[in-house]
């Protein structure tokens, strides 16, 4: 019946070597988008040499703590002197 009316399967041309590198090219990107997505999702566990290397630096944040404290003791002496008045 469709050969009656003249319908015909459309005629698509090959694709080219062109077409086809960046049809595979998209493939592959889409594939390390994934796997970049899976790595920030899915924890890994880090091993004891990685754990001792993250202790050090922690280490040097403790200077900073005192500044904070140092900070809020000035806070209190003039909370003192209002409640003073």
């Amino acid at each position: 019946m469709a050969s009656d009316l003249g319908f015909s399967p459309p005629e698509v041309p090959e694709p080219t070597f062109l077409e086809n590198l960046l049809r595979y090219g998209l493939f592959l990107g889409a594939i390390f988008q994934l796997i970049c997505v899976l790595a920030i999702i899915v924890p890994i566990p880090k091993s004891h040499e990685a754990e001792a290397e993250q202790a050090e630096p922690r280490s040097a944040e403790g200077p900073k703590k005192p500044k904070v404290a140092i900070a809020s003791t000035n806070k209190r002496p003039k909370k003192e002197t209002k409640k003073k008045r």
